[in-house]
């Protein structure tokens, strides 16, 4: 019997071979746009390592609310504070997760959100200071359940 709709099985083994190449399916890897991300934010000055925590589990069960700290060793004086803080990832849709605005008055360089992350990739938080100098973290997060698979936003 030949008909032009699938039967039970083809139906079933189409499922299981979509299922298994969203599984696998390697994310764009862009080690480069994630460095772009980063230049264009700081407009090409040099990035230093240094300075910056980014605290955030190395291991994520669900990508689609992941807890994340950035904190700066700075005095947070007039004259020697952080101007902004910047989340970047390299898989995501998005490279520019969170930007944050600070100064002297914050008291503290530190901040808290929430993000999304579409699987296993590299962050990098990057804080620019009072006198144009930028400083950054850089870590790596594996990702068990994906979250902001292509066509969706972070």
């Amino acid at each position: 019997m030949n008909t032009i709709f699938p039967t039970r099985r083809q139906l079933l083994a189409s499922s299981a071979g979509l299922g298994t190449w969203l599984l696998v399916r390697p994310a764009a890897a862009a080690p480069d746009e994630l460095a772009a991300a980063i230049s264009a934010w700081s407009n090409g000055a040099a990035v230093q390592r240094g300075r910056v925590k980014l605290d955030i589990a190395p291991l994520v069960d669900n990508g689609n609310t992941v807890p994340i700290s950035i904190s700066v060793e700075s005095p947070m004086t007039a004259t020697d504070h952080v101007t902004a803080i910047a989340i970047f990832n390299e898989r995501n849709p998005q490279r520019d997760v969170a930007r944050f605005t600070l100064g002297p008055r914050a008291g503290r360089a530190t901040v808290s959100t929430r993000i999304r992350l579409a699987t296993t990739q590299k962050l990098a938080a990057v804080a620019r200071m009072n006198d144009g100098s930028y400083w950054s973290h850089t870590v790596d997060v594996i990702v068990t359940l994906a979250a902001c698979l292509e066509g969706e936003e972070s």
